[in-house]
């Protein structure tokens, strides 16, 4: 998966609460073991009319913030089912960071596994970086995964956690598949060890 170190985009403000995994992507979406293409579908049924046309409201309609790369989302992001169709969607988006003051974990967790920086921050920093972005495409958040930062367009640093190993995963670009390749080495010895010990298996 692509690298996450520094990030300066345009953040989209989201401000509902208990936005679920088929909000994000709904369950007719999820046919495809794809990860590519499901962007265009991405929280369908508030981007859309029932006929297909843009509801010209809903934030990522707008020509501000239709090449966000952040969302500030409201409380418990991510919530309802464990499709992981929601991170790819979001991803095939442009979007490789959501900010809330919670998520819910199954959700969390895949975003990691895809290359989506998810960061859990304190209701009045939430606030404030919600009022950042809705000051629109002009107003550019920046977040620095190496040295765990977020600054808003006018300046202000607002530090958060992350667990060094998912950290180490993103910087470097490594989902499930990567991490099991750094162990290449060992794992070819241990094969070629075991042919000579057990030339019958």
């Amino acid at each position: 998966m692509d690298k996450f170190t520094t990030l300066t985009g345009i953040a989209a403000p989201m401000p509902l609460v208990n936005i679920d995994t088929d909000m994000i992507i709904p369950k007719q979406f999820l046919k495809t073991i794809k990860r590519s293409g499901l962007g265009v579908n991405l929280f369908d049924e508030m981007r859309y009319t029932q006929d297909g046309k843009e509801i010209p409201d809903f934030v990522l309609n707008q020509p501000a913030y239709r090449n966000a790369e952040i969302l500030v989302a409201g409380d418990n992001f991510g919530c309802g089912s464990s499709r992981e169709h929601a991170p790819w969607a979001l991803l095939d988006f442009g979007i490789r960071c959501v900010i809330s003051t919670s998520f819910a974990d199954i959700f969390y967790n895949n975003c990691f596994k895809n290359g989506i920086l998810p960061i859990v921050m304190p209701q009045d920093v939430v606030d404030a970086l919600m009022a950042d972005a809705r000051k629109g495409a002009n107003a550019r958040i920046t977040v620095d995964l190496p040295s765990q930062t977020v600054t808003t367009s006018d300046g202000k640093v607002f530090p958060f956690e992350v667990d060094s190993h998912r950290k180490h995963c993103l910087i470097n670009g490594l989902d499930d598949i990567g991490l099991t390749m750094e162990k290449a080495p060992a794992i070819a010895a241990y094969e070629a060890k075991a042919a000579t010990l057990r030339p019958w298996a």
